[in-house]
């Protein structure tokens, strides 16, 4: 069974691109959030299996988001889709998330990325963070 994927991200055409891929993948998606807060709120309320998590957004950031995730629910499962791809902000990211996804490289990387979540096959080695695999 596919993981159920609530998508956030602040730009309205990207989630709307973001969820036709998915969707025409088989992925199904539960919900859209806009900015953090929203997540967090949809969070809770969905409960999620994976959230793909944009990293630039009004208010609270993404890496913000995925630590007040990952306190709330700790079985959700992050995964950033975002153009920030330099290795300070992937190893930011990568302390709150199980996976990061440039939005250059979606089209060929984010799918295999979600089933390895999703089977948890991948989890973040905290201790050497420079090392971490870029997805």
């Amino acid at each position: 069974m596919s993981p159920r994927i609530l998508i956030v991200d602040d730009n309205s055409v990207a989630r709307t691109t973001i969820r036709s891929f998915l969707e025409w993948h088989d992925f199904p998606v539960c919900g859209e959030a806009i900015d953090g807060k929203d997540a967090i709120k949809k969070v809770k309320q969905l409960k999620p299996d994976i959230v793909l998590l944009d990293i630039n957004m009004p208010g609270m950031n993404g890496i913000q988001t995925a630590a007040k995730i990952q306190r709330i629910s700790r079985r959700t499962k992050i995964v950033f889709l975002t153009i920030h791809n330099i290795p300070g902000t992937r190893n930011a990211a990568l302390t709150w998330a199980h996976g990061f996804v440039a939005k250059s490289a979606a089209a060929t990387e984010l799918i295999p990325t979600l089933i390895r979540v999703a089977a948890g096959e991948w989890v973040p080695n905290l201790s050497k963070p420079d090392r971490a695999p870029m997805f």
